[in-house]
């Protein structure tokens, strides 16, 4: 696949390129200069993807006359916390960063969403550049400008919206990705697919096999109509106040099986993937949608090696988890449900309904569309 480009337009903000392609991190430098002018900026990664990557970025860098300063974080959902981000502040602090700075996101969805949000609050917003390593940053968090870290009570309560200056995903990054990285990242190219419609849909379930076993083709494929997919409806709905909540597809469960599980013991992709299976129970229950759809989304996700995987988590735990929510509205706990690939809606079911589709879906009883939660 050839180096494409999308561009992003927001309402408050302005517009943005996303370069999806092998190669792209030689022109970082580049597009840090043309989209920022800033001649510094703090390189934030981890400590596996800095053994990887961090050199050939740095070196790009410096060639377009930009000086970097290193942050190395741990990998892994710990280090997208509230204590880590306060380091990381104090570190832009101490160089000191300016205004005329920016701040390079090198790594997935951790280390995006952790060094987006010292960007947005460092000086109250500084110039980032997102460069995502990962298949699930790469198709879903690296864009729309959603930054943030996780509390006690829950994912991404402390955060805010900075949009990117550029987005540059070179999908050779991804043939270091493991197994389980890839599959992870299949879980948000399968939300995404059905999201977005038949056409997109049909394409991942034909393409399935070669996604699972990372074939490069297919993959940049994948990337390249998730992002069109994601840039759509950011350019809508830059706030989540519409269009933008379907993103939230499978993720009202998800993310609270990451919480009452512990933040990095369920991979996202995983979690999000069970999300959208109760999320498919609840849509029959409410006449949204038929066993057909709930057949056919759970076939994709075996199929992408998205298998549902015995947790250790109690039915209670989970639904007080899901009140916590960000997207909770007042008292009531919002799904985002499928009437057909490209239709969606939201459903607000009460707790009596709740709570019965919850232990019937943990027990792996019911539509079968469930995993075992006991």
């Amino acid at each position: 696949m050839n180096r494409e480009t999308l561009t992003v337009h927001v309402g408050t903000a302005s517009p943005y390129d996303v370069f999806v392609g092998e190669g792209s991190l030689a022109f970082l430098g580049e597009r840090l200069r043309e989209t920022t002018g800033a001649r510094r900026a703090a390189l934030v990664t981890d400590t596996t993807v800095a053994g990887l990557w961090a050199d050939a970025v740095e070196a790009s860098l410096a060639g377009a006359g930009v000086e970097v300063v290193r942050i190395v974080v741990p990998p892994g959902e710990t280090s997208k916390s509230w204590a880590r981000a306060g380091e990381v502040l104090e570190t832009l602090a101490s160089v000191p960063l300016s205004r005329k700075d920016a701040v390079v996101a090198l790594g997935g969805g951790v280390v995006g969403d952790l060094a987006g949000f010292c960007a947005a609050t460092y000086m109250r917003g500084i110039p980032y550049v997102q460069v995502p390593t990962t298949l699930l940053a790469q198709v879903d968090s690296s864009v729309g400008g959603k930054t943030g870290v996780d509390l006690v009570h829950g994912k991404n309560l402390a955060g805010a919206f900075l949009q990117p200056a550029c987005v540059v995903a070179d999908v050779a990054t991804l043939a270091t990705l493991s197994a389980a990285q890839r599959v992870s990242g299949l879980g948000e190219v399968a939300k995404t697919a059905l999201l977005a419609g038949e056409e997109q849909t049909a394409e991942i379930e034909t393409d399935a096999a070669a996604l699972a076993e990372g074939e490069s083709s297919a993959t940049a494929g994948a990337v390249f109509a998730c992002v069109r997919h994601k840039a759509s409806v950011v350019s809508l709905d830059e706030r989540e106040a519409g269009p933008r909540e379907s993103l939230n597809y499978g993720h009202t469960l998800g993310h609270a099986i990451e919480v009452v599980t512990g933040y990095g013991t369920v991979p996202h992709g995983l979690a999000v993937a069970e999300g959208m299976r109760f999320a498919a129970t609840l849509a029959v229950r409410f006449g949204e949608s038929d066993s057909r759809l709930v057949a056919r989304q759970a076939s994709l996700l075996d199929a992408l090696g998205l298998t549902r995987t015995a947790l250790s988590a109690d039915p209670g735990n989970l639904l007080e988890a899901m009140r916590a929510d960000k997207k909770v509205r007042g008292e009531a706990v919002r799904f985002v449900v499928l009437r057909a690939p490209g239709s969606w809606t939201v459903v607000e079911p009460p707790e009596a309904l709740l709570r019965e589709v919850l232990a019937s879906w943990s027990t792996g009883q019911g539509e079968k569309t469930g995993v075992d939660l006991t």
